[in-house]
C-alpha cells in the first residue's frame, strides 16, 4: 500500500512541476497565427467588396408583350405629316345674311339643317319705321318725276317762243338781203340815188347781225335747257335710288336665302330684336367643302402649296391638294387648307372632324424604322436593340434624319434587319440592358 501511494504522490508532483514551467514561445506563435488569420480575412473581405462593387447591376426584366418593336428596313420612304381638322365650306361658297336694319323677328320659317334655294324665305321680320320710310321715298320719287316733267314742258315752251322770234328775225334778214341786192342793181342803173341804196344796205347789215345773235342765243338756250334737265334728272335718280333702297330694306324684312345650299346656322328666336348688321343666318353649299387641318408647327415648315393630301372622314378617304398655308402659328399649330378633289362620302358636312395626311416627299433607298415614342428629326437618340435570340436588349445611340408620320430616317447606329424597341422606355433610362420575358 505504501509503495502505490508513493508512486501516486511522485506522479502528482511531476504533473504539478510540469504545469508550472513557463513556455512563452507557444503564446507568441498563437498570437502570430491569429494576426495572420485576421489579415488574410481582411484581405479576402476587401477583395470581395471590390469585386461586388465592380459588378454591373442585374438587368431589369420587361414583359415582351408590353413593348412595341419594329425592324429596320431599307428602301423608299414616303415623308408625310398628319393633323386633325374639320371640314369647312370654301369661302366663295359661304353666305352670311346680315340684317339691313333694326327689326323684330315675327316668324322663323326654316331651321338649321334645312336645304334651301335662293328664293326660300327663312325669317319674317317687322320694322314700322322702314315701312313708312319706303312709302315716303316712293312719294318723293313721284314728286321729283312730276317736277321733271313740269320743267321739261316749261323749257320746251320757252324754246319754241325763242325759235319763233329767231324765225321772224331770219325772215326779215332774208327780205333785207334781197332788197339790198335789188337796190344795188337799181343804183348801178342810175334809177335810185346812192342814199337810198346805202339805207337798204345798212338795214341788211343790221338784220345780219341780229340773225347771228338770235342763232347764238338759241344755241345757248338749248344748252341751258339740257343742263337744267340734267339737274332735275339727277334729282329724280337720287329719289329713285332712295326709294329703291327703302324698298329693298322693306323687302329684306323677309329674309331669303339668296343661294342654293344648306342652312347651317339660325341664331334667332321669335320676338327677338336684332340690330342692323347682325348675322341672321349662314348658308353653305355642302357639296363644296375643304379640309382645314392643324399641323404641328415643327412639321408645317415643309408643307408647300400643291402637295397631294388625303383626308379621312371616318366614312371614306377623299383625295385633295394643299391650297393654303396659314402664315401664323396658333397654339403650336399651323392651319393648312386642303382642297378636296374627290367625291365626298355620304354624311360629309361642315364642321365634321377629319384626319388629314399630306405627302411631302419620297426618299429613295434609305434606311428607316418606325417612329419611336420620343425622338426629333436630325438628332441623336438612344434605342434598345434586341439581341439575336430576342431575350434581351441593349441600349445603342442612333443618329436619325428626317421624319414622317410613322417612320424616321436612320443615319447611323442601326442596320437593316435590326429590331429595336420603339415604345416609351424612359422608365429604364438608368439601364443599358434589359431582359425580355
Amino acid at each position: 500500500m505504501s509503495l502505490q501511494m508513493a508512486r501516486r504522490w511522485r506522479s502528482a508532483c511531476t504533473s504539478v512541476f510540469v504545469m508550472d514551467i513557463a513556455r512563452p514561445e507557444f503564446k507568441q506563435q498563437k498570437r502570430r497565427r491569429q494576426i495572420i488569420i485576421g489579415s488574410v480575412a481582411v484581405v479576402i473581405l476587401v477583395a470581395i467588396t471590390l469585386g461586388v462593387s465592380r459588378l454591373k447591376p442585374a438587368a431589369p426584366s420587361v414583359e415582351r408583350s408590353t413593348v412595341w418593336t419594329d425592324t429596320v428596313k431599307e428602301g423608299p420612304m414616303l415623308r408625310q405629316v398628319r393633323g386633325l381638322g374639320t371640314l369647312t365650306p370654301t369661302p366663295e361658297d359661304v353666305r352670311l345674311i346680315p340684317a339691313e336694319t333694326d327689326a323684330t323677328v315675327l316668324r322663323i320659317v326654316k331651321l338649321s339643317g334645312s336645304p334651301v334655294n335662293s328664293d326660300t324665305v327663312l325669317v319674317e321680320m317687322s320694322n314700322p319705321q322702314v315701312e313708312q320710310e319706303a312709302v315716303d321715298a316712293n312719294l318723293q320719287l313721284k314728286a321729283a318725276e312730276a317736277e321733271y316733267q313740269n320743267l321739261k314742258v316749261k323749257l320746251d315752251a320757252d324754246l319754241m317762243t325763242q325759235k319763233a322770234g329767231a324765225a321772224t328775225v331770219g325772215a326779215d334778214y332774208s327780205q333785207a338781203q334781197r332788197q339790198a341786192s335789188t337796190d344795188k342793181a337799181l343804183y348801178d342803173l342810175g334809177v335810185i340815188s346812192g342814199l337810198a341804196y346805202k339805207a337798204s344796205q345798212g338795214k341788211a347789215d343790221e338784220l345780219t347781225t341780229r340773225n347771228d345773235l338770235e342763232g347764238q342765243k338759241l344755241t345757248i338756250n338749248q344748252k341751258a335747257i339740257v343742263s337744267q334737265m340734267a339737274v332735275q334728272q339727277a334729282k329724280v335718280e337720287q329719289m329713285r335710288a332712295l326709294a329703291q333702297l327703302k324698298q329693298r330694306q322693306l323687302d329684306k324684312l323677309k329674309v331669303r336665302a339668296g343661294i342654293d345650299g344648306l342652312l347651317v346656322d339660325m341664331p334667332l328666336q321669335v320676338g327677338q330684336r336684332v340690330l342692323a348688321g347682325a348675322v341672321l343666318a349662314k348658308i353653305v353649299q355642302p357639296n363644296r367643302l375643304m379640309a382645314s387641318l392643324k399641323i404641328p408647327e415643327t412639321q408645317a415648315r415643309d408643307v408647300q402649296i400643291g402637295e397631294p393630301a388625303s383626308v379621312d372622314t371616318h366614312n371614306g378617304v377623299v383625295q385633295g391638294s394643299v391650297m393654303r398655308v396659314d402664315p401664323a402659328v396658333v397654339n403650336g399649330t399651323v392651319t393648312v387648307d386642303v382642297k378636296l378633289t374627290g367625291d365626298l362620302p355620304k354624311g360629309a358636312r361642315p364642321d365634321l372632324s377629319v384626319d388629314g395626311t399630306i405627302d411631302l416627299e419620297r426618299l429613295d433607298k434609305t434606311v428607316y424604322v418606325g417612329r419611336p415614342a420620343f425622338g426629333q428629326e436630325n438628332s441623336t437618340i438612344s434605342l434598345f436593340r434586341l439581341d439575336p435570340d430576342g431575350k434581351g436588349a441593349s441600349r445603342v445611340p442612333v443618329k436619325v434624319g428626317r421624319t414622317s408620320v410613322n417612320t424616321i430616317q436612320v443615319i447611323e447606329g442601326l442596320k437593316p434587319g435590326d429590331t429595336v424597341i420603339l415604345s416609351d422606355m424612359s422608365r429604364w433610362d438608368s439601364n443599358d440592358r434589359i431582359r425580355l420575358d
